[in-house]
């Protein structure tokens, strides 16, 4: 759909737009710093209308965590039906993205709303980062250790969700997961020197961190387990309760898959989209102690997942843990 679309010249302010596939854009203001700019709206992922809120504020605020800055303010984006939805549901959804915001200090300046079919809500958030911490998706290095920051598995606990076949205690720890800021882990990145980070959302670990391989002219190694996922993924993968984006990212990234396949349950796991996921920051590996230190203090959950290689064949590689 896009490749009809006219070239359009540059302005040499611009840092960072869509050509990389980075989680925002960035544009060069002041001295030394630099605006990064996002937009995320998506339909409701939680039963709960002010869970839902805080998770797209979250959501939102990621891509400028993984961008390696620090957001200001930003303006909330919903679609709503004009019938058969209470204005209570509204108001809660409203209510969870602002109290998000405000955990993050960041001002919502007002927004815009239309009429849809089916609820969606999100943001536009603005920030700001010197250019020299600057995270991009672009720059890691061979040799470097790869981090993840939280476990996988949202979307399909979400799809469990929606099935009627999460428990409570399980759907709590799902939304505290999601609503979870990427703040701490993305300041621990900065201060430590990591060379690149990419969230995980839409496309998956594998899809993201096939991005940064080719952004980053790299391959990554990856040894994953089960404990890099959130409890049950596994059994409800196996049982076929996946989301529908799940086939879509596997067939489209695929082809950036080489190694020694996992066992099918743990290989959708891998693909599994992902609402308010976690950082994959690459790290020198002089560094990498330090900041896993630097992250436990933080109490932000991390495992080291893989590290990159000279660019090979595949942009990601799978093997034994």
């Amino acid at each position: 759909m896009l490749s009809g679309l006219p070239a359009r010249k540059r302005d040499r302010r611009v840092l960072v737009d869509q050509t990389t596939l980075d989680d925002a854009g960035v544009f060069a203001f002041g001295r030394g710093e630099a605006l990064i700019q996002t937009a995320d709206c998506f339909t409701h992922v939680l039963d709960e209308p002010y869970d839902f809120g805080q998770v797209a504020a979250a959501n939102a605020l990621s891509d400028v965590y993984a961008m390696g800055g620090t957001p200001l303010t930003a303006l909330a984006l919903l679609c709503v039906p004009e019938k058969g939805l209470p204005a209570g549901v509204v108001r809660e959804v409203l209510r969870g993205g602002q109290e998000k915001m405000q955990e993050a200090g960041v001002s919502v300046l007002g927004g815009h709303s239309v009429t849809d079919p089916e609820l969606k809500f999100g943001y536009s958030v603005t920030g700001i980062a010197r250019r020299r911490h600057l995270l991009l998706n672009s720059g890691a290095r061979p040799g470097d250790r790869l981090f993840l920051t939280k476990p996988l598995g949202t979307g399909i606990l979400a799809t469990a969700l929606k099935q009627g076949k999460l428990d409570a205690a399980l759907t709590r720890k799902l939304t505290r997961q999601m609503t979870a800021l990427n703040r701490r882990a993305a300041e621990a990145a900065v201060e430590f020197g990591a060379h690149a980070a990419t969230d995980v959302t839409g496309f998956g670990l594998v899809g993201h961190l096939s991005q940064m391989a080719d952004a980053s002219r790299v391959s990554f190694v990856l040894r994953p387990t089960a404990a890099w996922l959130l409890p049950r993924v596994l059994a409800f993968a196996a049982a076929g309760v996946i989301p529908g984006g799940l086939r879509r990212n596997r067939e489209f990234f695929g082809a950036a898959v080489g190694g020694e396949a996992p066992a099918e349950a743990l290989a959708l796991a891998l693909h599994d989209p992902q609402t308010s996921g976690g950082l994959l920051l690459a790290v020198p590996p002089r560094r990498a102690a330090a900041l896993a230190a630097a992250l436990r203090r933080r109490r932000v959950w991390a495992v080291v997942a893989g590290e990159a290689v000279a660019r090979g064949t595949h942009a990601v590689i799978l093997a034994k843990a």
